[in-house]
């Protein structure tokens, strides 16, 4: 059956292709962005884009208000928006600390409560969150970032051990490197370095992220909740 499916920060990179990933097994899928444009990539599909700041609780409660009327309550939720603010730490301003926590961390908490009210009342749901390799084995000037996908960690096993008994899921996924904009920045040197480190030899593909997304969603990983699935190529082997 067709469910109602929202992933935020679904314009672009891992978010986009998750949100394809659904649309086209047949989902009823809405987009959140600070923009709300429906990118070229989805166009096909009847893609609902809603433009939400995930920092304001206004603008999240307002979404799920209007995507709740068209696809009805969201019962598949992947929180994926995030942002990023690299720096050492002695150069780091608090903002650039702070906001990135506000987006990536306090932003998903907007969304997860959200979505969970009606998920409680429906007594079934499932709910992937988007970490980083980087949040379990550390990155050196990005202490606020790993800080924020970290957090996701914790705030996923407290809320499957809470949600649990009303069938609620919560899973994380751990990407290492994708193949999305924010890397293609990266000069060849600093990508040849990056894959060196990757037993796969290379950066993942949006699409292998979404799968996992698809997979935790699934009826097949109905008894998996509280997880950290690593899809990194095996960067992050013991962590």
């Amino acid at each position: 059956m067709s469910r109602s499916v929202l992933v935020t920060g679904g314009n672009r990179g891992i978010g986009l292709a998750i949100a394809q990933s659904f649309a086209e097994a047949g989902d009823k899928v809405a987009i959140t962005s600070r923009n709300g444009e429906v990118p070229a990539e989805l166009a096909k599909y009847d893609v609902l884009a809603v433009r939400a700041d995930i920092t304001d609780t206004e603008q999240v409660d307002a979404a799920f208000t209007e995507i709740e009327a068209a696809h009805g309550p969201v019962e598949v939720l992947v929180a994926n928006a995030g942002i990023t603010k690299d720096t050492l730490l002695l150069r780091m301003s608090e903002d650039d600390f702070t906001s990135v926590l506000e987006t990536n961390l306090t932003g998903t908490f907007r969304v997860v409560k959200r979505a969970a009210a009606k998920m409680l009342r429906a007594r079934k749901g499932r709910v992937v969150l988007i970490s980083s390799v980087v949040g379990l084995s550390g990155s050196a000037g990005q202490a606020n970032y790993a800080a924020s996908k970290a957090g996701l960690v914790g705030f996923a096993r407290s809320l499957a051990r809470e949600l649990g008994s009303r069938n609620i899921t919560v899973n994380v996924i751990a990407p290492g490197f994708v193949d999305t904009d924010m890397t293609a920045v990266l000069s060849e040197e600093r990508r040849k370095e990056i894959v060196s480190g990757v037993p796969l030899g290379r950066y993942a593909a949006p699409a292998e992220i979404a799968s996992a997304a698809r997979f935790l969603a699934s009826d097949e990983a109905a008894y998996i909740t509280g997880a950290v699935i690593p899809v990194d190529g095996g960067l992050g082997m013991g962590h």
